[in-house]
């Protein structure tokens, strides 16, 4: 069976408009001088930069340089409806008039790479969620007995410590000085001042005080 081809009015009134906006561009630019291929090429030049800049809107909202193109595109169809409405003389087209229409393959060769080539702007993905940790039910195990106190050793009763060995020499100054000291002051001379008197240590004084005895 044959397929049914449903005719949209919107799609139609696209179709008319683009005719109209492409003969509108073809017929100024033949006026400004540029015959034959070249007239047909130039609306060509201008619907494909136009849609491609709005292409380009549908994935970057704002993208900058998108509604740039889309603009220039739009003015220049824009512009050759306008000036093709009895506005303008297309048997005395002004310079300035052909130097836009001599320029615009450049300016739109211009956009075209620009989009083409341009980065894309992607939103960034959301962040997914963090998913709490799942429970685990684990047996219940019985509490470990405590621990039996350890308790430090009493410590060793200290050693009494061995009286120093007194060298006989030493012995025999330190009894002189104690027979000087009894002449002197009437009583035995004691472990200080014979500590001080020698220059020992005090346990060397009291052993050599100890064998003076």
């Amino acid at each position: 069976m044959a397929r049914s081809v449903r005719l949209d009015a919107v799609l139609i009134q696209a179709v008319i408009a683009g005719a109209l906006s492409f003969a509108h561009l073809h017929d100024l630019a033949e006026a400004a001088h540029q015959s034959g291929w070249k007239a047909w090429a130039y609306p060509v030049s201008v619907d494909l930069l136009m849609v491609a800049a709005w292409r380009r809107l549908r994935t970057a909202r704002r993208d900058r340089a998108a509604w740039t193109w889309f603009v220039i595109a739009l003015t220049a169809s824009l512009g050759a409806n306008v000036a093709t409405a009895g506005l303008l003389d297309l048997h005395h087209v002004p310079a300035w008039l052909r130097i836009l229409v001599a320029g615009w393959p450049a300016l739109a060769f211009l956009g075209g790479t620009l989009l083409a080539h341009a980065p894309s702007i992607t939103a960034p993905a959301p962040e997914p969620e963090p998913q709490p940790a799942p429970v685990i039910d684990r047996p219940e195990t019985p509490d470990p007995a405590p621990a039996p106190e350890i308790t430090a050793p009493d410590p060793a009763p200290a050693l009494p410590k061995a009286a120093p060995a007194v060298p006989p020499a030493l012995v025999d100054h330190a009894r002189k000085i104690a027979t000087e000291h009894r002449t002197r002051t009437g009583s035995a001379i004691d472990t200080a001042t014979l500590r001080v008197r020698l220059g020992v240590p005090e346990d060397l004084a009291g052993a050599i005080v100890a064998q003076l005895a």
